[in-house]
């Protein structure tokens, strides 16, 4: 089916947000403002059930969801944007890998209305074995590198506390090296 071509620079942007192959959303105090049909789908939602809602039922838990915000926070106020890979929580309860990337419209106060974008990596990062939500965050920070120390301060955690956690990651996944435990998490394995 051919589109005909946009009238106006208005209907262009909406042709472009509308048609988009990735999940865009435009949030106002971490609630949906608006949303793609990509970004809907992917939640399992129409996207008129998702106007005005909070984004904290796309979570796998509302702790999940207070500390992505304590996390991208900092980020978005000293740069104005804010990018992670996460797992996220769809209508029927599953939850999948998503790559997350968002800008702020005002960088002193980032939630107040922000533009999103949300991809659907499961394809290449399937969650395969049931996490907690501490293991979930400790793995979230495995993945791109981070020292266990490193992950204690961004976790608000002890080391030990944060070396516990990639020890049960480890077992759960059956993994026998850090190196190991990053593929497995990442899809490669």
């Amino acid at each position: 089916m051919a589109v005909a071509p946009p009238a106006s620079l208005t209907e262009a942007l909406e042709l472009a947000f509308n048609l988009a192959p990735v999940g865009m959303c435009v949030t106002r105090d971490r609630a949906i403002e608006i949303c793609n049909d990509a970004f809907a789908q992917m939640f399992g939602y129409a996207q008129a059930e998702l106007t005005g809602q909070p984004l904290a039922p796309l979570y796998p838990s509302l702790d999940e969801f207070a500390h992505t915000g304590k996390l991208g926070l900092p980020a978005m106020q000293e740069t104005g944007g804010y990018s992670d890979e996460r797992i996220m929580r769809r209508r029927d309860g599953t939850l999948f890998w998503c790559h997350v990337v968002g800008r702020a419209l005002d960088r002193a106060n980032p939630f107040a209305r922000a533009v999103w974008m949300f991809e659907d990596i499961s394809h290449r990062r399937p969650v395969s074995t049931p996490l907690t939500v501490r293991e979930r965050e400790v793995a979230q920070h495995i993945v791109t590198g981070a020292t266990s120390k490193q992950i204690a301060r961004h976790l608000d955690i002890s080391h030990r506390t944060v070396e516990a956690h990639r020890g049960r990651l480890m077992r759960k996944l059956g993994a026998t090296s850090t190196g190991e435990l990053v593929a497995m998490l990442l899809g490669n394995h």
